[in-house]
């Protein structure tokens, strides 16, 4: 699989290898809260979030965005994340799930990066379903 180029003229957006429908609609995208957030202990580019996804059970997830956002400017925002990603433990911490953001560049190129955390327009309720 291929990360994405910076879409500039000299170069073309690449893409990952193409899926079917079935493959997309086993992906389970909600809206969530965050409620907490803070510093990865054991990472310097990891938060960690404490999110409200409707379900009535904390869940934590880690996303490598600390250079992009302070992690006190994230608390109250909502995000969209997958929220059926197998649990993982980073750096000591489990990750259930992943917040969705853009970026305009590969995480391994040379130069500035922007990274934009995905969020709904307009209020909705936590653990709503993305479709």
């Amino acid at each position: 699989m291929t990360e994405s180029a910076p879409n500039t003229p000299e170069s073309k957006p690449t893409g990952k290898a193409e899926i079917t429908f079935e493959d997309f609609a086993r992906v389970d995208l909600r809206v969530a809260k965050i409620v907490r957030a803070e510093p990865h202990p054991n990472a310097d580019r990891l938060v960690k979030l404490q999110l409200d996804d409707g379900s009535g059970t904390p869940r934590q997830i880690c996303a490598g965005i600390r250079e992009y956002y302070p992690p006190e400017e994230l608390v109250g925002r909502s995000i969209v994340i997958v929220a059926n990603l197998a649990p993982r433990t980073i750096r000591g911490e489990e990750s259930r799930g992943m917040l969705l953001a853009a970026s305009d560049a590969p995480k391994d190129g040379d130069g500035p990066r922007r990274v934009v955390i995905l969020t709904p327009l307009s209020e909705i309720a936590p653990g709503s379903v993305v479709s």
